[in-house]
């Protein structure tokens, strides 16, 4: 291993001393103990107590050491005298029993007191122990970042394979390189996609967990888009306005295994609903308020797609709106303008916003609209007003041909206008003469001209003043005539009527007078024989009347209405007649058929009938007959008593007395079943019911 491969990342401040836990937990951790071939730092060897103790006992004999014990010093030459506390047997045993104890602990803490934890930002790493690399590799992972992780796989993962620790550092580099995948599972948690896949991505590819980058990327990237997707269908359907499917689709969100889109856009894409679900309404009010075709409400309408701010996904529809709401205005303007309302167009269209965008177009429209209300005034003064007004139309705007063509039109009427000045000045004198030479003066106008058309109306007009003038007198002599109301003088006055010819501006009410003159002379003409028939009538003669009314009304005359009517009274009357008679013959057979029939028959005969109260006694008498024959049969055969007295009609004396007759015999032929007692429970006392309770 070379040493670029080492990290270079270390610092002074990760090179600290680790206490003696942490080294004992670190070997407890890696199953092995610190090497010895690391220099360790104390005075704590052996070969030191070694010389102390040889320091100690130097220059003693076996002699010395026995006088020692028998509590004598030795000497050279002479003897000296030993304290007597020195010749105490029991504290040099006490003494020798204690010192092998005491060695033999100081050498165990000797043997078990570990080297100093070696300092790893210091460490030359090309002449490091592979327990020296596995021990900073664990403490740089350790710190669970990713930089720290993958420091931690570069210091190991060049080790020979046969190594006697290869198969514990492969087990840490899988460990290591899933935790770096859980830290990447941790930024694609929080929304960063790409900042997961670029640290997946710096997994060694040589190591073991390597194969599981590219599955764990494919199943981000596929969260992702799905994610993407529903999230930006719910948008498409935001801005459609389709609030319950935009709903359905961000509730989808919830079940996609990201935090970020599962939260953060879960959240965020329901608040962006429901401030769109609110403009959305206010862009639906705009529109109905719009389709009314009203000025305040569209005024209204474009307030309220001005209110949708900026940051809407609606804005740019509602934006879009204000001009078709401001075209709308202007469409209103030219409809009244269309009209010769030249006032409440131009009210309008001075009322239309500039948010519209619109103003070029409407100052036009106004410049046109202004001018036209001019020569609407219909005189000359107003005719020269409105083209000063048009010439001012600049060459570079769309109206301007259109101006062009106003005022070589204006240009012409101003002399038409003169011509009918001058025809109505004479017209209103309301004579012939005068009526006929403004219908002259008019007539120099061409029909080609822009007041051609006018003029010709004028025309008709006066003319028509002419023709009143000339017939009225014919019309006011018919009058008088007519007002004696007898054949000669309402004829007379059609004769006189008549003069006025088809075509003339009286004919219309001369012939509506001489229709009323002609129905008078009929009435008077065909009164006798209407009279006649119904004398007829009185005496009973019914069929002579209608005889003789038949004339009349077959005739297509006045009265002709008023014959037909008598008529079919008159044969009304006659079968109303036959019926009763009819009814009175078949009911005398006394048959149960023959009552039935006679009463359906009887029941025919009108009710503004004299014969109608006949008919209603002879319906409950015979009614009567029917309840006692059911009867008599039902003593015998009850279902065809039932069957007579259901023919009973309603309404008659006899039906309520049958229904009941009826009701008792289907309850005859139909018991029904007798309650039962109530069952005792088991267990109940008997009854205690005696006779005579």
């Amino acid at each position: 291993m070379t040493e670029r491969d080492i990290p270079d990342s270390w610092s002074s401040a990760s090179g600290r001393k680790p206490d003696q836990n942490e080294r004992l937990s670190r070997t407890e951790k890696f199953g092995e103990t610190q090497p010895f071939d690391v220099p360790a730092t104390g005075s704590n060897s052996k070969s030191v107590k070694r010389r102390k103790k040889k320091n100690f006992f130097s220059g003693w004999s076996r002699r010395n050491i026995d006088s020692y014990s028998e509590g004598t010093a030795p000497t050279g030459k002479s003897s000296r005298k030993w304290p007597r506390w020195m010749k105490s047997w029991i504290l040099w045993s006490l003494l020798l029993s204690l010192i092998p104890g005491s060695v033999g602990l100081l050498a165990m803490a000797m043997l078990l007191k570990l080297p100093a934890a070696p300092n790893c930002p210091s460490i030359f790493w090309p002449l490091a122990s592979a327990s020296v690399r596995l021990h900073c590799a664990q403490l740089a992972a350790s710190k669970d970042t990713v930089n720290d992780l993958l420091q931690a796989i570069a210091l190991v993962k060049q080790l020979p394979e046969n190594h006697p620790l290869h198969e514990e550092i492969n087990r840490f580099i899988e460990e290591w390189s899933r935790d770096i995948l859980k830290l990447a599972d941790q930024s694609f948690q929080t929304g960063n996609l790409e900042e997961a896949i670029a640290t997946a991505r710096q997994i060694p590819s040589d190591v073991a967990a390597y194969k599981l980058v590219d599955e764990q990327i494919d199943k981000w990237q596929t969260i992702w888009s799905k994610a993407e997707a529903t999230y930006n269908g719910a948008i498409a359907e935001v801005k459609e306005r389709r609030w319950q499917s935009a709903f359905m689709l961000s509730a989808k969100m919830l079940r996609v295994e990201n935090q970020y889109w599962a939260g953060t856009k879960y959240d965020q894409l329901n608040r962006l609903i429901a401030t769109a679900r609110e403009d959305g309404d206010k862009l639906g009010k705009a529109e109905n308020l719009a389709s009314s075709k009203v000025v305040d409400n569209l005024l209204e309408a474009i307030k309220l797609a001005e209110s949708i701010g900026q940051e809407s996904y609606l804005y740019q529809k509602a934006q879009e709106s204000i001009p078709v709401f401001g075209r709308k205005m202007l469409d209103l303007a030219k409809a009244k303008l269309d009209q010769r309302n030249a006032d409440e167009a131009l009210d309008i269209a001075r009322q239309i916003p500039e948010i519209t965008k619109l103003q070029g177009e409407t100052d036009d429209f106004i410049a046109i609209a202004d001018a036209k209300r001019s020569a609407w005034l219909g005189n000359v003064s107003g005719l020269e007003a409105a083209i000063a007004q048009a010439q001012q139309i600049d060459p570079s705007r769309p109206v301007y041909e259109e101006a062009q063509q106003l005022i070589a039109r204006w240009q012409l009427e101003i002399e038409d206008v003169a011509h009918l000045e001058k025809a109505r000045i004479l017209a209103s004198q309301g004579t012939v003469n005068n009526l006929t030479a403004a219908i002259a003066q008019a007539q120099l106008i061409p029909a080609s001209n822009p007041r051609g058309t006018e003029a010709r109306q004028e025309m008709s007009q006066w003319e028509a003043q002419i023709e009143t003038i000339e017939d009225q007198p014919y019309l006011e002599r018919a009058d008088q005539i007519a007002v004696f109301e007898d054949i000669n003088s309402l004829q007379a006055a059609i004769a006189q009527a008549s003069q006025i010819r088809r075509g003339r501006a009286l004919y219309p009410e001369a012939r509506r007078k001489i229709g009323t003159w002609a129905a008078k002379i009929q009435r008077i003409e065909d009164q006798p024989y209407l009279d006649q028939a119904r004398e007829l009538a009185q005496s009973g003669n019914l069929t002579a009347a209608i005889s003789a009314a038949q004339q009349i009304a077959s005739s297509g005359r006045a009265l002709s209405g008023d014959a037909q009517a008598a008529i079919n009274d008159w044969e009304g009357q006659i079968r109303t007649t036959e019926n009763w008679k009819k009814a009175q013959e078949v009911a005398a057979a006394g048959t149960p058929e023959a009552l039935v029939e006679g009463i359906r028959l009887a029941d025919r005969v009108s009710n503004n009938s004299i014969l109608r109260m006949d008919a209603n006694l002879a319906i409950d008498q015979w009614s009567q007959q029917l309840l006692e024959i059911a009867r008599s049969q039902g003593q015998s055969d009850i279902t065809k008593g039932i069957e007579i007295a259901k023919s009973i009609p309603r309404g008659s004396s006899a039906y309520n007395a049958a229904q009941d007759q009826i009701k008792s015999w289907q309850e005859f032929l139909n018991p029904q079943p007798e309650p039962q007692p109530p069952q005792e429970s088991p267990g109940s006392p008997p009854s205690t019911t005696t006779i005579g309770q």
